[in-house]
């Protein structure tokens, strides 16, 4: 009886681990289009042989079939834009899907630790210093580090669950950086700090450029690679603790790694791009219903979705209207509805 079932259950795990593979492959196959589509979006448009050309030309010589104009909007406003779009939405999504597994709660999102608010204290003090623009995402990536590492120190002193220790500190500090980014609207300038501080605080992509990415990118690019390679850890930790442990698993230390990762790759979103919410608490959702909660497969799958959504969405912000819309608006216009939806299903996810 037993070999039966054995047999019998066999297929359905490969048929679900196949499924789930080729689920990866449609999402990357689907990321690929979108930038080569958000390439050719645009009031001055650039086709994919352009585009491709003007790569090439920068490493062997060829004869140009675009103008300065082009090459100036493709190198200095259009690629800038998307990779940055690729890689925070990438960021966001895998964070939030690395949380919701570490603290076992499906509402967690990549700000439960006060990341967001902490990089919108920093930044809103560097807008009324009158720093400059890489100042005030250097500002929003250090107040967001502090923030987090704040609230790490509180719940190591405090008593109880050590889970729930975790966000209710989170949920504390977060207000209270929420209160001074507050003070600093009520004193800034109104007719320049506040604009400012108003815009950030709604999220964008306008001010991408090769050097931000070059600023983050390090921090992104250790911060991914640590979750995705500690991602049958996670497995591990939704199990609890005491599973973790006849497994041979620190969970305690593992669940601190993980948490510092999310947050690095976190507060390096947040800092460049201002705060864009949503990404995080849904895409892993919607990847959930559709590759499963295995998270060998769902953080890739996490991942590649989270970067393509963040994509389309910059896309239509900068098309949708002559003014520009902060993508941060329409994360929330997209993501509320989807999530009220999810969280009314029936069916168990």
């Amino acid at each position: 009886m037993k070999n039966t079932e054995h047999t019998l259950n066999r297929p359905t795990v490969s048929a679900a681990a196949r499924r789930g593979r080729l689920v990866v492959l449609g999402l990357a196959i689907a990321l690929v289009v979108a930038a080569v589509a958000s390439l050719m979006l645009g009031r001055y448009p650039i086709d994919p042989g352009q585009a491709l050309g003007m790569l090439v030309n920068q490493i062997i010589p060829l004869d140009p079939t675009w103008t300065d104009q082009q090459a100036t909007l493709f190198f200095n406003v259009r690629l800038p834009r998307i990779l940055l779009a690729l890689l925070v939405g990438c960021c966001l999504a895998l964070a939030g899907a690395a949380y919701q597994g570490t603290f076992q709660n499906p509402l967690v999102s990549p700000d439960i630790l006060g990341a967001s608010q902490g990089a919108a204290f920093g930044a809103a003090v560097a807008i009324l210093l009158g720093l400059s623009s890489v100042m005030t995402s250097a500002f929003a990536f250090v107040f967001a580090l502090i923030t987090v590492f704040l609230v790490l120190l509180i719940s190591s002193r405090a008593r109880g669950n050590h889970m729930m220790v975790v966000v209710l500190a989170g949920i504390m500090v977060s207000s209270l950086f929420q209160a001074g980014v507050s003070y600093a609207k009520l004193v800034a300038d109104p007719t320049d700090e506040l604009a400012d501080i108003t815009y950030w605080l709604m999220g964008s992509l306008t001010g991408a450029n090769m050097g931000k990415i070059a600023m983050v990118f390090p921090v992104m690019l250790v911060g991914c690679a640590v979750l995705f390679a500690l991602r049958w850890r996670i497995n591990i930790l939704t199990m609890g603790d005491d599973e973790a442990a006849t497994m041979g698993v620190n969970a305690r230390r593992t669940r601190i790694v993980v948490i510092v990762a999310a947050t690095l790759i976190t507060a390096a979103s947040v800092c460049v791009t201002g705060m864009i919410g949503w990404v995080g608490l849904v895409i892993p959702h919607l990847c959930r219903m559709m590759v499963g909660a295995d998270y060998r497969k769902l953080i890739p799958a996490s991942m590649l979705m989270g970067a393509t959504f963040l994509l389309v969405v910059d896309d239509i912000a900068r098309l949708a209207t002559t003014a520009e819309i902060p993508i941060g608006i329409l994360t929330a216009f997209v993501g509320a509805p989807f999530f009220l939806y999810l969280i009314t299903r029936k069916k168990k996810i």
